[in-house]
């Protein structure tokens, strides 16, 4: 079967691999629709970020060369002899994260974690194995296709938790990527009535506005952001989420956001910056961080997005064949603004 296969940087091959031996308490599931995240795109133009190079990973032995593809849902083919909860036909969703199962739920995202599709073959490709722990039951009338962007709607879900945003509360989201426009649903579903987006593509913030965001301001069009924000939201936005992952959007959630408010850190940074924390004192802001998700979050995550409650089907922008997910696919999302998840279709190969 055909895989998108990470060697190194610029260098994701569409070429033939073989379906490793299915362990006992795994599902093969045959794929129907994957995303591209932000991350894999991070490992195609800088990694290697998470995938493993110079050893095997810890928690789940996979090295690249791998293939890569962490959003993703699908049909099971078959089970392993262990698997309880999961029959041949039923339709999952994937939560790709693999943890050390020791602290609790709300902790074990951070516990050594690994990612299917990242550390291990993931969604790239006809066929992949999963373990039981791993899948989700979607309804079979619900779209497999819509059911591909469930796992970056859980991010976006386990950010607003961590924000404590509660009914009537207003946010800023510093960049509309396909994770801040997700931001931008997710805080709608969660009863947000001021939702200002921040990004300099006005593309991206007609996307916002589509996905959710009652407000958009572009920077280069204003003499000072902060200012503009506070004219919406008098007194600073009570959560600000950091999606943009650069200097100057990391400075201005903090001034963005109302004192003993929250700032919460969703993007993954390229390179380091420098952080005064006299900023934050003074401020007196809350920051906190956020990546992947907990599995109740995800689970609720499979319930808002199935039942329509988060509408993801905006942050579709485009679906192309797995020959072309180079061309079509990273490149794309390199240099076209425009395009937020674009999906690998793999539901006739």
């Amino acid at each position: 079967m055909k895989a998108a296969v990470w060697h190194g940087v610029k260098d994701v091959r569409v070429e033939d691999v073989e379906l490793k031996p299915t362990k006992s308490n795994e599902v093969v599931v045959r794929v129907a629709y994957a995303g591209i995240c932000g991350s894999d795109l991070h490992e195609y133009l800088e990694g290697p970020v998470f995938i493993p190079v110079d050893q095997p990973d810890e928690l789940t032995g996979g090295q690249a060369p791998l293939t890569m593809g962490h959003e993703f849902s699908g049909v099971i083919e078959k089970v392993g002899p262990d698997v309880a909860n999961f029959k041949v036909g039923d339709h999952v969703s994937i939560n790709p994260t693999v943890t050390k199962g020791i602290s609790s739920d709300d902790l074990d995202v951070y516990d050594g974690y690994s990612f299917i599709g990242l550390s291990t073959d993931g969604g790239f490709t006809s066929y992949v194995n999963v373990p039981e722990d791993n899948l989700y039951h979607l309804p079979e009338e619900f779209s497999l296709k819509l059911a591909a962007t469930i796992e970056p709607t859980a991010v976006a879900v386990q950010a607003i938790k961590e924000a404590d945003l509660r009914f009537g509360e207003k946010v800023v989201i510093f960049g509309a990527g396909p994770i801040g426009v997700l931001v931008a649903a997710a805080a709608k579903a969660a009863g947000a009535t001021k939702i200002v987006a921040v990004d300099l593509s006005e593309i991206r913030l007609r996307k916002a506005l589509e996905m959710g965001a009652t407000d958009v301001i572009n920077p280069s069009q204003v003499p000072d952001t902060v200012a503009a924000i506070k004219n919406i939201i008098p007194g600073g936005a009570d959560a600000s989420f950091e999606v943009a992952g650069v200097q100057p959007t990391f400075e201005q959630a903090i001034d963005a956001t109302r004192p003993r408010g929250s700032v919460v850190i969703v993007s993954i940074f390229a390179k380091p910056i420098s952080f005064n924390p006299m900023q934050l004192m003074n401020a007196g802001v809350k920051l906190t961080t956020t990546i992947a998700y907990s599995k109740e979050t995800f689970q609720q995550t499979v319930a808002l997005v199935s039942s329509g409650q988060i509408n993801v089907e905006p942050v579709i922008t485009d679906t192309i064949s797995l020959d072309s997910i180079v061309s079509d696919g990273f490149e794309s999302l390199t240099s076209d603004k425009s395009q937020a998840k674009i999906l690998i279709d793999l539901s006739k190969d």
